[in-house]
């Protein structure tokens, strides 16, 4: 009897170790081939840079889950090397970002950099490397200064290898915060603004282009107060807020201390709209507890739809859904879904390239039509590399301004992508 269990038990053993090792046997077989190295730099101490990981890291493992990237006839996976960059603290040199970008090509063997650098002074000087070294890059995260495509643009034949797949400031201004700003203005009667930006070159560059088209359109601007990175105190600039009697506060800031700001702005009941075309902090689903519900009434923009949960397409929830359980949170703010929707876009082109050589994979970027996208319909100006961007998703990639209301983020611009309308803080109605 205990011969013939102890032959069941060895049976079993054996069809159980059978069945593992085919299971791995597939998993190997489908992509077999040499790993393509992405090199992703990126301050991963900060928002717009370890959201940026976290996307990078689930696009890839469901990439290679489904047999990897077919390159001509061949599987191959993809594999990730992400450094710290540490261009979001204050005061870490430029040059410690080129360093790591250049460990990532020189020693990490990088095929391709995707991600960052993230602040954009680190991201400018960063284009000659890829330059140099002929690596072509996808910008996802941070760095929303138009002289990034411009660059592109004026000198193609070096900095051909540089694309940017998520948003930048002119088209943000212009085709979303003035049309938002514009919606207030006529659903609630308000013309008062006040503005407060951080001291990087996308922040006084937006500032600067919102006050001149607001101006434009008729609002009064009634100040304007710039804050060093790390600034830890908003007070003075938002009493100048108060005593002018402004109706919106338009903030433009990516440092975490932008919560410590929204707490103030609470705690002194100004009875105006604090409007945050960036601030890094009210992105993050956290916002709500960490603030204990201080930042309601917030409104920011994540820079791209699928960064605060919408239906923007049949992809969008999905995305949302498959982040959640991968990372137990929403998609936590900018530079979510443009740097998971970079490494599809990478794949689209290198399938359809066939090959991985640098100028074979710019022409196929270039040509880069990829429909119904996390955040739209993702194309790239040939002439520039930047991202097509557009209000409606069926044109271009979308972006997405919403409010804190009752521990929810709420799309409220673009209406192509609603879930709902800007609310004032009760105060404000007193």
């Amino acid at each position: 009897m205990k011969g013939k269990r102890l032959f069941l038990w060895a049976g079993v053993f054996v069809l159980t170790l059978g069945f593992l090792t085919l299971s791995f046997l597939g998993q190997d077989a489908k992509a077999q081939g040499k790993p393509i190295v992405i090199g992703s730099p990126l301050a991963t101490a900060f928002l717009y840079g370890w959201d940026a990981a976290r996307a990078i890291t689930l696009a890839t493992e469901e990439i290679n889950a489904k047999g990897g990237v077919t390159v001509g006839k061949e599987k191959r996976p993809f594999k990730i090397e992400i450094m710290d960059t540490r261009d979001l603290e204050p005061g870490v040199p430029t040059s410690d970002a080129l360093l790591v970008v250049e460990k990532l090509i020189l020693e990490k063997n990088a095929d391709f950099i995707v991600g960052g650098p993230v602040r954009s002074e680190a991201a400018l000087a960063a284009m000659d490397l890829l330059s140099k070294y002929k690596k072509v890059s996808i910008l996802t995260t941070g760095v929303l200064t138009p002289a990034y495509h411009k660059r592109v643009e004026a000198e193609y034949d070096k900095f051909k290898y540089c694309f940017r797949i998520s948003g930048e400031v002119g088209w943000m201004v212009v085709g979303e915060f003035i049309p938002c700003l514009m919606e207030i203005k006529a659903k609630h009667n308000l013309n008062r603004l006040f503005i407060m930006i951080q001291d990087v070159a996308h922040a006084r560059a937006g500032g600067d282009l919102v006050e001149k088209l607001s101006k434009e359109k008729g609002w009064e601007v009634l100040g304007k107060e710039v804050f060093p990175t790390g600034t830890t105190d908003f007070s003075v600039g938002l009493m100048k807020a108060k005593k002018e009697n402004a109706q919106v506060i338009l903030i433009w800031m990516d440092m975490p201390e932008t919560s410590i700001l929204l707490k103030q702005w609470y705690d002194m009941k100004v009875p105006a709209l604090p409007y945050g075309t960036i601030i890094s902090a009210a992105e993050e689903p956290g916002f709500w507890k960490a603030t204990e519900g201080k930042g309601e009434y917030a409104m920011a923009s994540v820079v791209n739809a699928g960064n605060a949960p919408s239906n923007a397409t049949p992809w969008t929830m999905k995305f949302v859904e498959d982040y959640k359980k991968r990372w137990k949170t929403e998609p936590e703010g900018y530079g979510t879904s443009s740097s998971y929707m970079a490494i599809y876009t990478l794949k689209d082109a290198i399938e359809r390239a066939g090959t991985l050589d640098s100028d074979a994979m710019v022409a196929a970027l270039e040509k880069t039509d990829l429909k119904g996208g996390v955040y739209g319909r993702i194309r790239f100006n040939p002439k520039n590399h930047q991202v097509i961007p557009s209000v409606d998703p069926n044109e271009g990639a979308v972006g997405t301004i919403f409010q804190w209301q009752k521990e929810k983020r709420v799309v409220v611009f673009p209406p192509k992508i609603a879930m709902g309308e800007v609310k004032l803080p009760p105060w404000m109605k007193k």
